[in-house]
């Protein structure tokens, strides 16, 4: 089984700053990619970023240029920064990851999600 914990969430002005963190531990040879996605009240989730093994990322429109996603795979930790935030970032935000927990098996998880409010 492989845990995810997440942290960094919280209450921000508009136009701040926050970094999320998502930890993974357990039955892993290697994380494949990994990705942040959110989910507003009364909307669905949605991708907000990947990054794959390699260290190639992907963002969507509505955050390229603001957020930015890193991993550290010495610590299997997966990050987000998140800059010029607005209240349409309003969320729980959710890491994922895709991991090969023994060889011909991948499997894919979910963090428990981390809420980040904008609001003055």
């Amino acid at each position: 089984q492989v845990q995810l914990v997440e942290s960094g969430g919280g209450l921000v002005q508009p136009g701040g700053s926050l970094r999320l963190s998502c930890a993974a531990s357990g039955s892993m040879l290697r994380i494949n990619s990994m990705g942040w996605y959110r989910q507003a009240p009364g909307k669905q989730r949605e991708l907000v970023a990947t990054i794959t093994s390699g260290g190639s990322t992907n963002y969507v429109d509505f955050v390229k240029g603001r957020f930015t996603i890193s991993r550290d795979n010495a610590q299997n930790t997966l990050y987000l920064q998140m800059n010029s935030l607005t209240p349409e970032d309003t969320a729980v935000y959710y890491c994922n990851v895709e991991v090969r927990n023994r060889p011909g098996v991948v499997n894919g998880y979910w963090g428990q999600g981390t809420q980040v409010t904008v609001s003055s």
